[in-house]
Protein backbone atom coordinates (compact mmCIF):
# COMPACT_ATOMS: atom_id res chain seq x y z
CA UNK A 1 0.00 0.00 0.00
CA UNK A 2 2.52 2.72 1.21
CA UNK A 3 4.47 1.53 -2.29
CA UNK A 4 1.24 1.93 -4.15
CA UNK A 5 1.17 5.57 -2.42
CA UNK A 6 4.77 6.55 -3.40
CA UNK A 7 4.17 5.69 -7.46
CA UNK A 8 0.46 7.91 -6.90
CA UNK A 9 2.47 11.06 -5.07
CA UNK A 10 5.55 10.09 -7.80
CA UNK A 11 2.91 10.57 -11.09
CA UNK A 12 1.23 13.81 -9.11
CA UNK A 13 4.54 15.51 -9.24
CA UNK A 14 5.65 14.41 -12.71
CA UNK A 15 1.81 15.52 -13.85
CA UNK A 16 2.46 18.92 -12.23
CA UNK A 17 5.99 19.25 -13.53
CA UNK A 18 5.28 18.95 -16.86
CA UNK A 19 1.82 19.72 -17.60
CA UNK A 20 1.73 23.23 -19.28
CA UNK A 21 0.25 26.70 -17.83
CA UNK A 22 -2.95 27.89 -19.52
CA UNK A 23 -1.08 30.82 -20.43
CA UNK A 24 1.44 28.63 -22.76
CA UNK A 25 -1.87 26.70 -24.03
CA UNK A 26 -3.67 30.00 -25.02
CA UNK A 27 -0.42 31.05 -26.99
CA UNK A 28 0.12 27.97 -28.73
CA UNK A 29 -3.83 27.41 -29.61
CA UNK A 30 -3.73 30.88 -32.07
CA UNK A 31 -3.02 29.59 -35.37
CA UNK A 32 -2.47 33.49 -36.46
CA UNK A 33 0.72 35.00 -35.91
CA UNK A 34 -0.44 38.55 -35.04
CA UNK A 35 -2.48 37.31 -32.22
CA UNK A 36 -0.25 34.75 -30.96
CA UNK A 37 2.39 37.46 -30.84
CA UNK A 38 -0.27 39.87 -28.08
CA UNK A 39 -1.32 36.76 -26.35
CA UNK A 40 2.35 36.05 -25.41
CA UNK A 41 3.03 39.67 -24.65
CA UNK A 42 -0.55 39.66 -22.32
CA UNK A 43 0.51 36.45 -20.88
CA UNK A 44 3.81 36.49 -20.94
CA UNK A 45 4.29 36.92 -16.90
CA UNK A 46 2.34 34.00 -16.31
CA UNK A 47 4.29 31.64 -17.90
CA UNK A 48 5.78 28.98 -15.47
CA UNK A 49 9.00 28.90 -16.21
CA UNK A 50 11.98 29.74 -19.53
CA UNK A 51 11.37 26.27 -21.18
CA UNK A 52 7.75 27.52 -21.63
CA UNK A 53 8.68 30.96 -22.35
CA UNK A 54 10.89 29.35 -25.62
CA UNK A 55 8.46 27.39 -26.30
CA UNK A 56 5.47 29.95 -27.18
CA UNK A 57 8.07 31.62 -29.21
CA UNK A 58 9.08 28.81 -31.13
CA UNK A 59 5.21 28.91 -31.77
CA UNK A 60 5.52 32.23 -33.26
CA UNK A 61 8.47 30.85 -35.30
CA UNK A 62 6.48 28.09 -36.31
CA UNK A 63 3.47 30.40 -37.68
CA UNK A 64 6.01 32.97 -39.21
CA UNK A 65 7.75 30.38 -41.19
CA UNK A 66 4.45 28.26 -42.46
CA UNK A 67 3.30 32.02 -43.93
CA UNK A 68 6.90 31.78 -45.59
CA UNK A 69 6.38 28.16 -46.45
CA UNK A 70 3.18 29.12 -48.24
CA UNK A 71 4.59 31.85 -50.38
CA UNK A 72 7.98 30.13 -51.40
CA UNK A 73 5.43 27.11 -52.46
CA UNK A 74 3.30 29.26 -54.56
CA UNK A 75 7.45 30.88 -56.14
CA UNK A 76 8.05 27.23 -56.60
CA UNK A 77 5.73 26.19 -58.30
CA UNK A 78 5.70 28.73 -60.67
CA UNK A 79 8.79 28.59 -61.69
CA UNK A 80 7.90 24.99 -62.46
CA UNK A 81 5.27 25.81 -64.47
CA UNK A 82 7.33 28.94 -66.81
CA UNK A 83 9.96 25.63 -67.05
CA UNK A 84 7.33 23.00 -68.47
CA UNK A 85 5.73 25.89 -70.05
CA UNK A 86 2.20 25.10 -68.69
CA UNK A 87 -0.78 26.62 -66.58
CA UNK A 88 -0.85 30.20 -65.31
CA UNK A 89 1.64 31.83 -62.58
CA UNK A 90 -0.30 32.15 -59.61
CA UNK A 91 -0.23 35.37 -56.78
CA UNK A 92 1.68 35.40 -54.17
CA UNK A 93 2.42 37.70 -51.24
CA UNK A 94 5.46 39.41 -51.43
CA UNK A 95 5.70 41.40 -48.74
CA UNK A 96 3.96 38.60 -46.28
CA UNK A 97 6.62 36.82 -47.28
CA UNK A 98 9.68 39.50 -46.33
CA UNK A 99 7.28 40.77 -43.09
CA UNK A 100 6.55 36.61 -42.49
CA UNK A 101 10.67 36.40 -42.74
CA UNK A 102 11.66 38.65 -40.30
CA UNK A 103 8.80 38.02 -37.62
CA UNK A 104 10.49 34.91 -38.23
CA UNK A 105 14.12 35.86 -37.29
CA UNK A 106 13.09 37.85 -34.56
CA UNK A 107 11.00 35.05 -32.82
CA UNK A 108 14.00 32.64 -33.55
CA UNK A 109 16.34 35.08 -31.65
CA UNK A 110 14.05 35.54 -28.53
CA UNK A 111 13.45 31.67 -28.45
CA UNK A 112 16.63 31.03 -28.20
CA UNK A 113 17.12 32.94 -25.49
CA UNK A 114 15.04 31.52 -22.71
CA UNK A 115 16.26 28.43 -24.51
CA UNK A 116 19.28 28.55 -23.33
CA UNK A 117 18.66 28.88 -19.66
CA UNK A 118 17.80 26.56 -16.94
CA UNK A 119 14.33 25.31 -17.31
CA UNK A 120 12.47 24.82 -13.84
CA UNK A 121 14.60 21.88 -12.34
CA UNK A 122 17.58 23.97 -13.25
CA UNK A 123 18.86 22.01 -16.44
CA UNK A 124 19.94 23.51 -19.86
CA UNK A 125 17.94 21.53 -22.69
CA UNK A 126 17.92 23.26 -25.95
CA UNK A 127 15.22 22.27 -27.53
CA UNK A 128 14.60 24.68 -30.60
CA UNK A 129 18.02 26.51 -31.52
CA UNK A 130 19.71 23.59 -34.37
CA UNK A 131 16.10 23.55 -36.53
CA UNK A 132 15.48 27.22 -36.08
CA UNK A 133 18.46 28.63 -36.99
CA UNK A 134 18.80 26.32 -40.19
CA UNK A 135 14.94 26.85 -41.62
CA UNK A 136 14.96 30.69 -40.90
CA UNK A 137 18.65 31.14 -42.04
CA UNK A 138 17.57 29.30 -45.49
CA UNK A 139 15.15 32.10 -46.38
CA UNK A 140 16.55 35.20 -45.05
CA UNK A 141 17.97 35.54 -49.19
CA UNK A 142 14.74 36.77 -49.87
CA UNK A 143 15.29 39.94 -48.36
CA UNK A 144 17.45 41.10 -50.64
CA UNK A 145 15.17 40.73 -53.74
CA UNK A 146 11.89 42.01 -52.19
CA UNK A 147 14.20 45.04 -50.48
CA UNK A 148 15.66 45.87 -54.02
CA UNK A 149 11.67 45.68 -55.41
CA UNK A 150 10.76 47.94 -52.54
CA UNK A 151 14.15 50.41 -53.43
CA UNK A 152 12.52 50.18 -57.29
CA UNK A 153 9.24 51.07 -55.80
CA UNK A 154 10.61 54.11 -53.72
CA UNK A 155 9.83 52.54 -50.00
CA UNK A 156 12.30 53.76 -48.17
CA UNK A 157 10.52 52.19 -44.80
CA UNK A 158 10.75 48.70 -46.36
CA UNK A 159 13.91 48.64 -48.08
CA UNK A 160 15.75 49.68 -44.32
CA UNK A 161 13.46 47.10 -42.84
CA UNK A 162 14.03 44.38 -45.11
CA UNK A 163 17.97 44.47 -45.73
CA UNK A 164 18.90 45.96 -42.08
CA UNK A 165 16.99 42.18 -40.96
CA UNK A 166 19.15 40.61 -43.39
CA UNK A 167 21.97 42.25 -42.31
CA UNK A 168 21.62 41.82 -38.01
CA UNK A 169 20.54 38.59 -38.34
CA UNK A 170 23.74 37.52 -40.27
CA UNK A 171 25.65 39.59 -37.69
CA UNK A 172 23.76 37.76 -34.69
CA UNK A 173 25.33 34.77 -32.23
CA UNK A 174 22.50 32.81 -32.83
CA UNK A 175 23.30 32.22 -36.64
CA UNK A 176 26.88 32.26 -36.49
CA UNK A 177 27.21 28.46 -36.87
CA UNK A 178 25.16 28.81 -40.25
CA UNK A 179 27.59 29.07 -43.64
CA UNK A 180 27.91 32.22 -44.45
CA UNK A 181 30.23 31.47 -47.48
CA UNK A 182 27.49 31.97 -49.92
CA UNK A 183 26.37 35.43 -49.10
CA UNK A 184 30.48 36.93 -48.78
CA UNK A 185 29.98 38.29 -52.27
CA UNK A 186 27.09 40.59 -51.71
CA UNK A 187 26.35 41.03 -47.77
CA UNK A 188 28.87 43.80 -47.96
CA UNK A 189 26.78 45.97 -50.38
CA UNK A 190 23.51 44.84 -48.75
CA UNK A 191 25.02 46.06 -45.31
CA UNK A 192 26.32 49.52 -47.04
CA UNK A 193 22.56 50.40 -48.84
CA UNK A 194 21.18 49.51 -45.27
CA UNK A 195 23.59 51.93 -43.98
CA UNK A 196 22.05 54.59 -46.03
CA UNK A 197 19.11 54.34 -45.48
CA UNK A 198 19.79 54.36 -42.00
CA UNK A 199 21.42 57.62 -42.32
CA UNK A 200 18.48 58.72 -44.56
CA UNK A 201 16.19 57.96 -41.73
CA UNK A 202 18.27 59.58 -39.10
CA UNK A 203 19.38 56.03 -37.29
CA UNK A 204 22.74 57.04 -36.93
CA UNK A 205 23.68 54.34 -34.40
CA UNK A 206 21.91 51.70 -36.68
CA UNK A 207 23.68 53.64 -39.69
CA UNK A 208 27.31 52.89 -38.43
CA UNK A 209 26.47 49.64 -37.26
CA UNK A 210 25.92 48.29 -41.03
CA UNK A 211 28.74 50.78 -42.51
CA UNK A 212 31.07 48.39 -40.23
CA UNK A 213 29.97 44.81 -41.74
CA UNK A 214 30.17 46.94 -45.17
CA UNK A 215 33.78 47.82 -44.82
CA UNK A 216 34.75 44.02 -44.27
CA UNK A 217 34.53 44.02 -47.52
CA UNK A 218 37.68 44.72 -49.36
CA UNK A 219 35.46 45.81 -52.45
CA UNK A 220 33.17 48.18 -50.50
CA UNK A 221 35.25 49.33 -47.57
CA UNK A 222 36.43 52.81 -49.30
CA UNK A 223 33.14 53.61 -50.24
CA UNK A 224 31.48 52.63 -46.87
CA UNK A 225 33.94 54.65 -45.06
CA UNK A 226 33.71 57.49 -46.66
CA UNK A 227 30.14 57.72 -46.76
CA UNK A 228 30.39 56.64 -43.21
CA UNK A 229 32.30 59.68 -42.21
CA UNK A 230 30.25 62.16 -44.55
CA UNK A 231 27.37 60.88 -42.65
CA UNK A 232 28.74 61.55 -39.15
CA UNK A 233 30.44 64.98 -40.26
CA UNK A 234 26.84 66.11 -41.26
CA UNK A 235 25.31 65.22 -37.96
CA UNK A 236 27.74 67.52 -36.11
CA UNK A 237 25.80 70.62 -34.17
CA UNK A 238 27.99 72.28 -31.83
CA UNK A 239 31.97 73.17 -31.71
CA UNK A 240 32.29 70.12 -28.86
CA UNK A 241 30.46 67.56 -31.96
CA UNK A 242 33.58 68.36 -33.74
CA UNK A 243 36.04 68.04 -31.08
CA UNK A 244 34.69 64.61 -30.62
CA UNK A 245 34.53 63.66 -33.93
CA UNK A 246 38.02 64.74 -34.38
CA UNK A 247 39.31 62.86 -31.45
CA UNK A 248 37.01 59.92 -33.22
CA UNK A 249 39.54 60.76 -36.62
CA UNK A 250 42.47 60.70 -34.60
CA UNK A 251 41.53 57.40 -33.26
CA UNK A 252 41.17 55.41 -36.53
CA UNK A 253 44.57 57.20 -37.92
CA UNK A 254 46.45 55.73 -34.71
CA UNK A 255 45.69 52.51 -36.85
CA UNK A 256 45.64 53.41 -40.16
CA UNK A 257 48.15 56.52 -40.81
CA UNK A 258 48.55 56.43 -44.13
CA UNK A 259 44.57 55.92 -44.85
CA UNK A 260 44.07 59.35 -46.90
CA UNK A 261 40.53 59.04 -45.92
CA UNK A 262 41.24 59.53 -42.39
CA UNK A 263 43.78 62.41 -43.14
CA UNK A 264 41.56 64.31 -45.34
CA UNK A 265 38.85 64.14 -42.33
CA UNK A 266 40.98 65.49 -39.94
CA UNK A 267 42.65 68.27 -42.42
CA UNK A 268 38.91 68.99 -43.80
CA UNK A 269 37.65 69.56 -39.89
CA UNK A 270 40.73 71.65 -39.13
CA UNK A 271 39.84 73.93 -41.88
CA UNK A 272 36.58 73.74 -40.88
CA UNK A 273 36.76 74.62 -37.34
CA UNK A 274 39.16 77.09 -38.85
CA UNK A 275 42.09 76.21 -36.52
CA UNK A 276 45.03 76.65 -38.79
CA UNK A 277 47.58 75.88 -36.25
CA UNK A 278 46.47 72.53 -35.43
CA UNK A 279 45.69 72.22 -39.31
CA UNK A 280 49.30 72.96 -40.20
CA UNK A 281 50.58 70.74 -37.25
CA UNK A 282 48.75 67.77 -38.04
CA UNK A 283 49.97 68.11 -41.80
CA UNK A 284 53.79 68.78 -41.08
CA UNK A 285 53.62 65.93 -38.69
CA UNK A 286 52.47 63.64 -40.96
CA UNK A 287 54.82 64.00 -43.56
CA UNK A 288 57.70 63.64 -41.10
CA UNK A 289 56.65 60.25 -40.98
CA UNK A 290 55.57 59.96 -44.29
CA UNK A 291 57.05 62.48 -46.37
CA UNK A 292 55.05 61.00 -50.59
CA UNK A 293 51.29 61.05 -48.32
CA UNK A 294 49.89 62.29 -51.73
CA UNK A 295 46.97 63.57 -49.66
CA UNK A 296 48.62 65.46 -47.17
CA UNK A 297 50.85 67.16 -50.05
CA UNK A 298 48.13 68.61 -51.63
CA UNK A 299 46.21 69.50 -49.05
CA UNK A 300 49.44 71.61 -47.98
CA UNK A 301 49.73 72.94 -51.66
CA UNK A 302 45.61 73.70 -51.06
CA UNK A 303 45.91 75.62 -47.88
CA UNK A 304 48.66 77.71 -49.65
CA UNK A 305 46.39 78.75 -52.08
CA UNK A 306 43.75 80.00 -49.85
CA UNK A 307 46.24 81.92 -48.51
CA UNK A 308 47.34 83.25 -51.95
CA UNK A 309 50.31 82.21 -51.60
CA UNK A 310 51.09 80.48 -55.31
CA UNK A 311 54.53 79.74 -54.62
CA UNK A 312 54.47 77.50 -51.74
CA UNK A 313 51.31 76.19 -53.50
CA UNK A 314 52.91 75.32 -56.43
CA UNK A 315 56.04 73.79 -54.23
CA UNK A 316 53.30 71.25 -52.67
CA UNK A 317 51.40 70.71 -55.35
CA UNK A 318 54.08 69.65 -57.50
CA UNK A 319 55.31 67.05 -54.68
CA UNK A 320 52.00 65.87 -54.97
CA UNK A 321 51.99 65.41 -58.52
CA UNK A 322 54.95 63.49 -58.10
CA UNK A 323 53.77 61.34 -55.46
CA UNK A 324 50.37 60.50 -57.72
CA UNK A 325 50.61 61.85 -61.24
CA UNK A 326 47.01 60.41 -62.11
CA UNK A 327 44.96 63.12 -59.90
CA UNK A 328 43.85 65.98 -62.74
CA UNK A 329 42.42 67.95 -60.01
CA UNK A 330 45.99 68.18 -58.64
CA UNK A 331 47.45 68.97 -61.51
CA UNK A 332 44.73 71.50 -62.53
CA UNK A 333 45.42 73.54 -59.55
CA UNK A 334 49.07 73.34 -59.96
CA UNK A 335 49.01 74.88 -63.13
CA UNK A 336 46.67 77.83 -61.54
CA UNK A 337 49.32 78.52 -59.13
CA UNK A 338 52.14 78.54 -62.14
CA UNK A 339 50.20 81.00 -63.99
CA UNK A 340 49.63 83.51 -61.29
CA UNK A 341 53.40 83.40 -60.55
CA UNK A 342 54.17 83.88 -64.50
CA UNK A 343 51.96 87.14 -64.70
CA UNK A 344 53.85 88.13 -61.01
CA UNK A 345 57.75 87.02 -62.61
CA UNK A 346 59.46 91.03 -62.98
CA UNK A 347 61.13 89.31 -65.90
CA UNK A 348 60.17 87.83 -69.26
CA UNK A 349 62.18 84.89 -69.13
CA UNK A 350 60.99 83.86 -66.02
CA UNK A 351 57.56 84.54 -67.00
CA UNK A 352 57.41 82.18 -70.66
CA UNK A 353 59.15 79.62 -68.03
CA UNK A 354 56.47 79.73 -65.30
CA UNK A 355 53.43 79.62 -68.65
CA UNK A 356 55.67 76.89 -70.13
CA UNK A 357 55.39 74.78 -66.58
CA UNK A 358 51.50 75.65 -66.35
CA UNK A 359 51.11 74.38 -70.02
CA UNK A 360 52.63 71.25 -68.91
CA UNK A 361 50.55 70.59 -65.75
CA UNK A 362 47.22 71.65 -67.86
CA UNK A 363 47.63 69.12 -70.81
CA UNK A 364 48.62 66.60 -68.08
CA UNK A 365 45.25 67.54 -66.69
CA UNK A 366 43.35 67.79 -69.97
CA UNK A 367 44.63 64.23 -70.46
CA UNK A 368 43.50 61.88 -67.40
CA UNK A 369 40.38 64.24 -67.61
CA UNK A 370 39.52 65.27 -71.27
CA UNK A 371 35.61 65.59 -70.42
CA UNK A 372 36.32 67.96 -66.83
CA UNK A 373 34.49 65.74 -64.77
CA UNK A 374 36.71 66.42 -62.34
CA UNK A 375 38.55 69.37 -62.95
CA UNK A 376 37.61 72.37 -64.83
CA UNK A 377 40.93 73.30 -66.52
CA UNK A 378 39.82 75.01 -69.68
CA UNK A 379 39.71 78.72 -68.71
CA UNK A 380 42.91 78.42 -67.20
CA UNK A 381 44.60 75.86 -69.51
CA UNK A 382 43.68 79.04 -72.25
CA UNK A 383 45.06 81.59 -70.20
CA UNK A 384 48.60 80.01 -69.91
CA UNK A 385 48.42 79.47 -73.80
CA UNK A 386 47.57 83.24 -74.24
CA UNK A 387 49.90 84.60 -71.81
CA UNK A 388 52.81 82.11 -73.00
CA UNK A 389 52.01 82.52 -77.62
CA UNK A 390 49.70 85.18 -77.54
CA UNK A 391 46.09 85.50 -79.14
CA UNK A 392 46.71 84.50 -82.70
CA UNK A 393 48.92 81.64 -82.01
CA UNK A 394 46.89 78.57 -83.11
CA UNK A 395 47.95 77.00 -80.04
CA UNK A 396 46.19 79.25 -78.38
CA UNK A 397 42.98 79.47 -81.04
CA UNK A 398 43.39 75.65 -79.85
CA UNK A 399 43.10 75.79 -76.32
CA UNK A 400 40.22 78.02 -76.82
CA UNK A 401 37.95 75.53 -78.98
CA UNK A 402 38.78 73.34 -75.95
CA UNK A 403 37.41 75.39 -73.66
CA UNK A 404 34.06 74.99 -74.90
Amino acid sequence: MKKVMLMAIALMVSTMTFAKSDALKAITKSKDYAEAAQLLQAYFASLADNAEKAEAYNHLVDLAMAKVSNETGTIAENQLAIQMGQGKEKAYDTLGLANGICNAIKAAIECNKYDQLPDAKGKVKPRFAEKNAQRVWAVRPNLVNIGQQAAANGNEENVLKFWGAFVDSAEDPFFATQNHDAEKEYIGQVAFFAGRYAFQNKEMDRANRYFEVAKRDPEQRAEAFNFQLYAMRTNLKTREDSVNYVNYLKTLYESEPENDMIIDGINGMYEGMKDKEAQVAFLDAHLAKYPNSFTALANKGLLAMNENNAEEGAKWLRKASEAKADNAVVWTYLGVCLNVLAANATDNASSMKYFDEAIAAFDKAKELDPDRAQANWGYNRYQAYYGRYGEEDPKTKAAEADMK
